[in-house]
C-alpha cells in the first residue's frame, strides 16, 4: 500500500497551549505535516507565504491582525490555501465574516480530534465543514432576513398590496378615496423601505418575501 501523502498545515493561534495541544493531535496522524505555527494574523500572512501549507487553522480573535482580515488577505493572495476557522465563538456576524473573507469552514474548539482531521482532510480536497452550531446560527439567521418586515405602516403594506394587484394611483386613490398625492407620498416611501427602485421591484420584493397577503 502506497503511504498517503502528507497534509501541510499551518496553526494560527494566539495561545501557545491550543497550539501545543492541536500539534500533538496532527502528530498522530500519519498523513498530517505541522510546518509551522503562527501568534497572529500578520504573522500567519508572512507564513504562508513562504511555507506554502495545503490548510490553515486559523483562529479568530488574535492581536496585531485579526483572523477573519488574516482570512481575507491569504484567500486574496493565495486561494489554493484551505482555511478552517477555529475558535470559541459561534456568533453570525463571526460565522458570516469568516465565510465570506474566504474561511472554507467553521469549527469550534470544542470539535473531536477525529472531526478536526476530517475537516482538515476535507479542506485539502475542496469540502468544507461546518460545526452544527455554525450551521444553526446561519439558518436562524437566514429565517430572520426572511420574515423582515421593513417597518411598513399599515396603510403602506395596504397600497403595496393594490401595487400588487396592478392598480395605478389613480385607482389606490379611488379605492382608498385618498388624494393621489397621498398615494404618490405613501409608494415613495414603500420603494425607499424596500430599497428598491420602481414599483416592478417593489411588487416581485413583496410576492417574493410574502409582505403582502
Amino acid at each position: 500500500m502506497s503511504k498517503k501523502s502528507n497534509i501541510r498545515v499551518l496553526l494560527v493561534d494566539d495561545h501557545t497551549v491550543v497550539r501545543s495541544g492541536l500539534g500533538a493531535v496532527l502528530m498522530s496522524y500519519d498523513d498530517m505535516s505541522l510546518v509551522g505555527e503562527a501568534s497572529n494574523g500578520e504573522e500567519a500572512i508572512r507564513l504562508c507565504q513562504q511555507l506554502k501549507p495545503d490548510v490553515v487553522l486559523m483562529d479568530l480573535m488574535m492581536p496585531v491582525v485579526d483572523g477573519v482580515t488574516a482570512t481575507r488577505t491569504i484567500h486574496e493572495k493565495m486561494p489554493e490555501i484551505g482555511i478552517i476557522a477555529l475558535t470559541s465563538f459561534n456568533e453570525r456576524d463571526m460565522v458570516e465574516g469568516a465565510l465570506k473573507a474566504g474561511a472554507m469552514s467553521y469549527l469550534l474548539k470544542t470539535v473531536s480530534a477525529a472531526e478536526l482531521i476530517d475537516a482538515i482532510r476535507g479542506a485539502k480536497a475542496g469540502k468544507p465543514s461546518l460545526s452544527p452550531e455554525a450551521a444553526q446560527v446561519l439558518v436562524q439567521g437566514l429565517k430572520q432576513d426572511k420574515s423582515k418586515q421593513y417597518n411598513l405602516t399599515d396603510r403602506e403594506r395596504e397600497i403595496l398590496a393594490l401595487m400588487v394587484e396592478g392598480l395605478p394611483n389613480q385607482e389606490i386613490a379611488e379605492r382608498l378615496v385618498v388624494s393621489q398625492s397621498t398615494v404618490k407620498f405613501h409608494v415613495s416611501n414603500i420603494l425607499s423601505k424596500l430599497e428598491v427602485n420602481t414599483r416592478t421591484e417593489a411588487v416581485a420584493l413583496a410576492l417574493k418575501s410574502k409582505l403582502v397577503r
